[in-house]
């Protein structure tokens, strides 16, 4: 009969299988490890943006991930989020991907929906469409249904506003948004910044010119294209409310540009005056329907506290680019005016 091994020659055969199997272990360990905390982001120079449509399927961010060359391994990818459940909870939003990220952390920050926030820079726009196109460019809201709301009237009631005052609500100034946010709530976001821009002050100070909100607003629009001369915004406000308390025609050339949806006129001509619309303030007494342009906050409170002034016509100064000469009387602004003309035609102008 064969001797039974003793614990001595056992002891080595053992410890090798441990070690094996340990070694083993560890190696799936560390390769199950790479898989999920090793990095799969390809080495892109800047952090990138990834952009899960509303609607879009796993399969469709699963491709999308490969074919804008953000991760190394689909396959990898794959394992890390089907081991989460990322793909019944795909969310839309704009991310922003790192360098080096792990499968783990980009499923993760895709399955909580951890948005990268955009910046709408809006500054001065003049027409509806300008607005659309701005924010179409930035953000998934739907053009169509933004124009759309634009020109609801039962819509834009809630705020006080009809279509041709719309943009009265779209206040230069930098706002944040979810990359999937709806056109509604962007224009809702806007349109509550604007209404807290309206203090019970400001609303006093434009009671005290029998002026509403908007009417500032559209005053303000046209003091903003006017001039960008800070400092002498409240005197362009006064003149064209001096024009407005005594009836006059306001024959104010923006305007006339405008109405004519041409913002390249340098020079308005009598031509141009003729063209009939309800903008061109050279036909039509008192304020435009609506603003012609997104004033600034400072052109509002110029209107707001504008000068007191006896002003009723101002016109351009080659002397000092960028501001005006004004005048009480009509036979003292074509003095103002042939001293402008005199200097254009010698600089050939």
């Amino acid at each position: 009969m064969a001797k039974k091994q003793s614990k001595k020659q056992r002891s080595p055969w053992i410890r090798r299988s441990i070690i094996i199997a340990a070694c083993l272990l560890a190696g799936i360990a560390v390769f199950f490890g790479y898989r999920l905390f090793g990095p799969n982001t390809k080495a892109f120079s800047d952090d990138k943006y990834f952009y899960v449509r509303t609607g879009s399927t796993y399969s469709d961010v699963l491709s999308g991930l490969e074919e804008q060359g953000i991760i190394r391994s689909r396959q990898g990818f794959d394992w890390v989020a089907r081991g989460m459940d990322y793909p019944s909870r795909v969310k839309p939003g704009r991310y922003k991907v790192h360098r080096g990220m792990s499968n783990f952390e980009l499923a993760r920050m895709l399955r909580a929906g951890r948005q990268a926030p955009v910046k709408l820079v809006i500054r001065k726009l003049r027409t509806q469409n300008d607005f659309v196109r701005l924010v179409a460019r930035n953000l998934e809201a739907d053009s169509t249904a933004l124009r759309a709301l634009l020109n609801d009237d039962v819509y834009l009631r809630q705020y006080n506003l009809t279509p041709t005052t719309a943009m009265a609500a779209v206040m230069p100034d930098t706002y944040e948004f979810y990359w999937n946010t709806s056109a509604s709530k962007v224009f809702d976001k806007l349109a509550t910044e604007y209404k807290t821009f309206w203090t019970p002050s400001r609303k006093e100070k434009a009671a005290s010119f029998d002026l509403s909100p908007v009417d500032v607003t559209i005053l303000a629009s046209i003091v903003d294209e006017e001039t960008n001369a800070t400092d002498e915004k409240p005197t362009i406000a006064s003149v064209y409310y001096n024009r407005l308390r005594k009836g006059m025609l306001l024959q104010a050339d923006p305007t006339v540009k405008f109405a004519l949806q041409d913002f390249t006129l340098r020079r308005i001509r009598i031509v141009h005056t003729q063209h009939d619309s309800p903008y061109n303030t050279y036909k039509y007494k008192g304020l435009p329907p609506g603003p012609i342009c997104t004033p600034s906050e400072k052109s509002l409170d110029a209107v707001l506290n504008m000068q007191n002034t006896n002003y009723l016509y101002f016109c351009a100064r080659l002397d000092k680019p960028g501001y005006h000469a004004f005048a009480a009387t009509y036979s003292e602004h074509l003095l103002n005016a042939k001293k402008y003309q005199r200097r254009m035609d010698e600089l050939g102008l």
